[in-house]
C-alpha cells in the first residue's frame, strides 16, 4: 500500500475528502517525526509505540576490501507494535 491508496482509505473509513485526509495523514507524520527528533517517544494503546534508539558503535568489514572498520554510533527511529496490533496480524 502506498500513500495515495492510504489516503484513499482513510477518506472512506472517516467520511472526510481526500484532500482532508491527506492533510491528517501529513500532520501525524510530522508531529512523530518532531516529537522523535526531540527525544520523545509517543505511545499509542494498543497500537504502538515510536521512539528512537541508539545503536552503539562497532567495529565491521567492508565487504568490498574485506578491512576492517568503525561503524559510528548513531540513533535510529523504532516501532515496536502493540498486542491488539500483533493479534490482528496472526
Amino acid at each position: 500500500m502506498n500513500k495515495a491508496e492510504l489516503v484513499s482509505m482513510i477518506a472512506a473509513k472517516s467520511n472526510l475528502t481526500k484532500k482532508d485526509s491527506e492533510s491528517a495523514l501529513n500532520a501525524f507524520i510530522e508531529t512523530v517525526q518532531s516529537t522523535l527528533k526531540s527525544g520523545k517517544k509517543i505511545q499509542l494503546v494498543g497500537f504502538g509505540t515510536f521512539e528512537v534508539r541508539k545503536r552503539n558503535a562497532r567495529n565491521g568489514i567492508n565487504p568490498r576490501t574485506k578491512k576492517a572498520i568503525k561503524i559510528p554510533a548513531t540513533k535510529a527511529p523504532a516501532f515496536k507494535a502493540g498486542k491488539s496490533l500483533k493479534e490482528a496480524c496472526k
